[in-house]
């Protein structure tokens, strides 16, 4: 079950940058010693996991796609290889809320240009306004335009739209609407500057709960989407005509025919309903909506279909059921615009037996149901589905008729026909996005097949990581809404979360350090145990025994031999017990909620943190002693591990901007603290294999040093550390967890809040940069610019244009020069390279290998240098080609 998701950290975060190529990493005064390296990131497989509230298809350019999230960004879809490629992993800490996006506008006009509306929460959670990002590379890089306003990508409501869209016949005019009272906005220069339509009347009202005082259920849904009749304009002069749904029930949809001059409510219209779409088919004149009770994503009891005759102005019911009928809100909604007749719309909120999609091919006169009742309780169903790539999507369940399961999805919002193919159609669901390639077969009676198309869209919230010496698994992971997986392949979808019992989040899990097989998770659920044991290094579990007033996972620690555990549950306090949780006992001297964590070589001493105190238990967690140490965070917003094979060696992350914050060690079990000079934020600590040569294992951090916020590695305990993530790999917000690999030197694995398990390797280690081996080298004339944009003593920036000034488009391309000054690259972005002496080879990533004629691809880096000349490449060649130098 699909779960809203908070952000839950001390908002007090450290400066990090959205967009651009990364800045030289500088040691200043008090910095330690810091170097840059390249790594090349990936995810943890798990393929999906979240909510995907809208799809967007170009209109113009065939397999051109876009998906967006409420957390975790955006995605462009790759036809090639059928998968999904992130465009917002550049967000910095700092602006952490713009990976939740509330809405996409891909450019009919010039397809290269996309926009995207993004911001987290309305309310006081996000620390930031929202934006407008504007592309001109189809999402590979972005610029910014703030707006006085907040949006709110996991807001309720996040649903409708969209709320950003693009003139079709000037595309340089765009409108947003905005919640919170703020009203509707246009854009007449690309989505540049951006002012207030103050002639719009309607800000809208509606508010899923006006009593919550957080703010949250409590805002104004506002202005919902935004949709132009094409008919009415000509290339290159404004659409006339464009209709704005609000989120009011008794004013939802407005009409302007004057290019957004003037606007009038439409006569006639439905009320007691908030449109969440509104779809036009310019072919036979109609406005199609999609009506529910509520805003959703979630709820939702009753709802309608009509079309709007934009002609005559006539409103038709062509609801597929009797309202009497409906328990759930439509929402989804979508025309074929290869035969603009056929519809389709979904019953979002139908969360049981399972959502349903209902299609016409009469413009809505009749309809008919992907399945229904032969028998109560048993289903005919017009699809098959097979989800033998994302196993987990069943959920382990087995459930009684008239539930299936997979199930076809719940919170299904979005919902598109391919424009340039009828049979191939996508929806979102909670939990993945699936499509069809042969949705005509619907039509002729046959059944059309449903499968997850959602590879590369990677989207959990992650709450804890483990990474075990030995045995099976390479990676347990807690995660929020689906519980989490044991990875024994970081490359493939794991079978299934875990089950017995199925936690709807993991807040904390663990494992014995010198048994592995050992394991232990607790979390969240409705009803039932929240903790479970494993004794088969997480293959199977068991749950284990809740103590009296338990409402929460809250954190847990394993004994260093499995022979006992400590459990800091939400609801109640401190508990310790011996074997598998049969009984709880309570923990003296630590208060309740603290964080606690085990030694990792003394079976009986465990470690605890409050609001400032640190406490040691030396007896398997019966009785905890503060520490007399002093100057660490006074607040809850930190993470401490101990060291694997030494005894007492501890290290602490965390605090505030406005008081302690950084990083902490610790030699003597605690007793003391040694703050890491130079590290001035630290939110996570990890440990992996020890560098080659090295005694002491390597620690990672998400933290800002050198005045550099990002992923940082260490060698030498703290005292000097290498940058390893870069600013077009960032995440927003990576402050849950942090491990390093103890089997694998230089791989790290990190937690994100929308984006998944990232896990990072240091480049040539199994993967030279991160490219794609390019096909045979392209044919054609090129041009190559090549700038340096900054410059130091020892180190430069630079920024590479290759442009295609051939007749045929480029599947792949790798580009090759010499540096003649003794140049060393350091990282590279938005291409993999490769150097070899003096040569470099940067070749195509994943999403822009295919570059069409006329078209550039753009790509940037960050080199060393030993000497005072600093000279540009003289010639660069494409595959034996040599390019035209700018």
């Amino acid at each position: 079950m699909r779960r809203t998701r908070i952000l839950v950290a001390a908002f007090s975060l450290a400066a990090g940058l959205l967009a651009g190529t990364p800045p030289a990493v500088a040691a200043t005064a008090s910095a330690p010693p810091l170097t840059a390296e390249a790594y090349t990131w990936k995810n943890a497989r798990i393929d999906g996991g979240g909510f995907v509230p809208g799809i967007v298809f170009n209109r113009t350019e065939k397999n051109l796609a876009y998906a967006r999230t409420d957390i975790g960004g955006a995605y462009r879809w790759q036809q090639a290889t059928k998968t999904w490629t992130p465009l917002l992993d550049s967000v910095g800490w700092n602006e952490w809320g713009h990976t939740g996006v509330v809405s996409l506008a891909s450019d009919p006009v010039q397809p290269d240009k996309v926009y995207a509306a993004v911001g987290t929460y309305t309310n006081s959670w996000d620390p930031t306004d929202g934006a407008v990002l504007r592309s001109a590379d189809r999402g590979a890089t972005w610029q910014k335009t703030d707006l006085p306003f907040k949006l709110g990508g996991n807001m309720p409501g996040r649903g409708m739209g969209e709320r950003l869209a693009v003139d079709p016949n000037r595309n340089s005019v765009l409108y947003l609407g905005a919640p919170s009272g703020k009203g509707l906005w246009r854009s007449t220069d690309s989505g540049v500057t951006w002012s207030q339509v103050t002639s719009f009347p309607n800000p809208g009202n509606y508010r899923q709960d006006p009593s919550d005082t957080s703010g949250y259920a409590s805002d104004n849904q506002g202005i919902v989407w935004v949709t132009f009749d094409e008919s009415t304009g000509t290339s290159g002069s404004a659409t006339k005509t464009l209709y704005v749904g609000v989120a009011d029930k008794d004013n939802a949809v407005y009409r302007s025919t004057d290019a957004g001059v003037t606007w009038t409510r439409l006569a006639g219209q439905p009320t007691g309903y908030l449109a969440h779409k509104g779809v036009l088919d310019a072919v036979n004149g109609y406005l199609y909506l999609a009506y529910s009770d509520t805003g959703g994503p979630y709820d939702g009891g009753k709802g309608r279909l009509f079309r709007y005759a934009t002609a005559t102005g006539t409103w038709t019911d062509i609801s597929p059921v009797a309202e009497a009928d409906t328990y759930y809100g439509f929402s989804g909604l979508t025309v074929d615009r290869q035969h603009p007749s056929t519809l389709m719309a979904t019953a979002y909120s139908s969360w049981w037996p399972d959502t349903q999609l209902f299609r016409s091919t009469d413009s809505g006169a009749t309809w008919t149901k992907a399945w229904d009742y032969t028998s109560y309780p048993n289903r005919a169903n017009r699809y098959t589905m097979d989800v033998s790539s994302s196993p987990w999507l069943t959920f382990g369940a087995n459930p009684s008729p008239p539930e299936q399961t997979p199930k076809l999805g719940w919170m299904t919002e979005a919902l598109e026909i391919d424009p340039f193919d009828s049979a191939r159609m996508m929806y979102g669901t909670g939990a993945t996005v699936y499509g069809t390639e042969d949705l005509t077969k619907w039509d002729s009676g046959g059944q059309f097949s449903l499968k997850p198309m959602v590879r590369g869209l990677e989207e959990t919230a992650v709450n804890d990581l483990a990474a075990p010496p030995s045995g099976g698994a390479q990676l347990f992971s807690a995660l929020g809404d689906i519980g989490g997986f044991r990875h024994t392949d970081l490359t493939s979808v794991p079978s299934m979360m875990y089950t017995s019992p199925t936690f709807t989040s993991t807040t904390s899990l663990d494992f014995a350090e010198s048994d592995p097989n050992t394991v232990v998770r607790v979390g969240d659920l409705d009803s039932g145990p929240h903790i479970a044991f494993s004794t088969d290094n997480g293959a199977t579990w068991f749950a284990g025994q809740d103590p009296s007033g338990v409402s929460g996972g809250g954190t847990v620690a394993a004994a260093a031999d499995g022979s006992r555990f400590v459990w800091s549950p939400a609801g109640t306090g401190v508990r310790h017990t011996t074997g598998f949780g049969t009984s709880w006992a309570e923990s003296a001297g630590i208060p309740a909620g603290a964080i606690v964590e085990s030694d990792r070589v003394d079976a009986k001493t465990f470690y605890g943190f409050k609001s400032g105190k640190f406490y040691v238990s030396s007896d398997g967690g019966a009785t905890f002693t503060a520490s007399p140490a002093t100057g660490l965070p006074s607040g809850d917003s930190v993470r401490f591990k101990a060291l694997p094979g030494a005894k007492g060696d501890v290290w602490l992350a965390g605090g505030a901007a406005d008081g302690a914050y950084g990083l902490w060690h610790s030699t003597d079990g605690g007793a003391s603290f040694t703050k890491v000079p130079g590290v001035e934020q630290a939110d996570t600590v990890g440990f992996g294999r020890a560098a080659p040569g090295a005694s002491y294992q390597t620690l990672y951090t998400s933290a800002k040093i050198g005045g550099v916020r990002g992923i940082f590695r260490s060698t030498d305990k703290g005292a000097s550390w290498t940058r390893i993530n870069d600013d077009a790999h960032q995440w927003g917000w990576t402050g849950a967890a942090i491990t390093g690999d103890p089997r694998v030197y230089g791989r790290v694995y990190v937690s994100t809040n929308g984006r998944g398990v990232v896990y990072g390797d240091i480049s040539g280690t199994g993967d030279t940069g991160g490219g794609t081996d390019p096909a045979p080298g392209p044919t054609g004339a090129c041009t190559v610019s090549y700038k340096i944009t900054n410059q130091w003593a020892d180190g430069f920036q630079a920024d590479v244009t290759l442009a295609n000034t051939g007749s045929s488009a480029w599947n792949g391309w790798s580009l090759t020069w010499s540096f003649a000054d003794g140049q060393k690259v350091t990282q590279m972005w938005n291409a993999g390279y490769t150097q070899s002496g003096a040569t470099v080879t940067a070749r195509n990533v994943s999403w822009n290998g295919t570059v069409a004629a006329g078209s550039s691809v753009s790509f940037g880096f960050t080199g060393s240098r030993s000497g005072t000349t600093n000279s540009r490449p003289a010639s660069f060649k494409l595959g034996d080609r040599t390019c035209t130098v700018a």
